[in-house]
């Protein structure tokens, strides 16, 4: 029989390496910074050294991105792991009154969890989770390493479905048109996703990604971005 002290929620970090919505929002912002450089090209004025220029810009920019991206990564899944170890001591306090230990565990499960859980539930949780033992301090490990890599991943290969057309075609005009449909036609795949993710009607999700993605890559254009 297995003796061992259970797993403390707040420290269990055993879950996909990137959750559907860090997968949908990495995806996202790499297609709104490429079509955002893409659509900055001037078709009139474009020769092979303006295209050329061009893609090296967009993807040295989403380089550069996944790499910040990444790295923050990191970071809030350390910061994150140090936040449960932090809860998780409050609520094994002594000095910490019944009240503040419910209070502290019902604040870290998700609300719909917490609406339902009565009193003596989450006294239930407090004291198992004091007969865990002291955890150690937060440490980076593999999932994390791999959850920065599938960020940057995610960020920079999103740049060559939207520039690839500029490879292909001569006629820069028409590469921009391609160019555009394709980064509108991922969006909307996007937000498709996200809407069956989330209970919600994919196509209208879809459409919706697709609008909002076509109006920020608007505005930062307009704002220099």
């Amino acid at each position: 029989m297995n003796d061992a002290h259970p797993a403390s929620p707040f420290l269990d970090h055993s879950r996909r390496v990137l959750s559907p919505l860090e997968r949908f929002g990495e995806t996202v912002f790499g297609l709104i910074m490429v079509l955002t450089i893409t659509g900055s090209l001037s078709v009139a004025e474009a020769g092979r050294a303006e295209i050329r220029t061009m893609l090296i810009g967009a993807l040295g920019c989403n380089l550069a991105w996944g790499l910040v991206d990444a790295v923050m990564y990191v970071l809030g899944a350390l910061f994150e792991r140090g936040r449960g170890r932090a809860i998780l001591l409050a609520v094994r306090s002594r000095s910490q009154s019944a009240e503040a230990a419910r209070a502290l565990v019902a604040d870290s499960v998700p609300s719909v969890v917490a609406s339902v859980l009565r009193p003596t539930d989450l006294d239930f949780v407090r004291e198992q989770l004091a007969r865990v033992p002291e955890p150690p301090r937060p440490r980076l490990n593999g999932e994390d390493v791999l959850g920065a890599l599938g960020v940057f991943l995610l960020v920079f290969l999103s740049t060559f479905p939207v520039a690839l057309p500029f490879v292909l075609m001569s006629d820069a005009h028409l590469a921009l048109r391609v160019s555009n449909a394709i980064g509108v036609v991922l969006l909307f795949l996007c937000g498709w996703a996200m809407g069956r993710y989330s209970g919600l009607n994919a196509v209208l999700a879809g459409l919706a990604m697709a609008a909002i993605g076509a109006g920020l890559v608007a505005a930062t254009m307009a704002l220099g971005g």
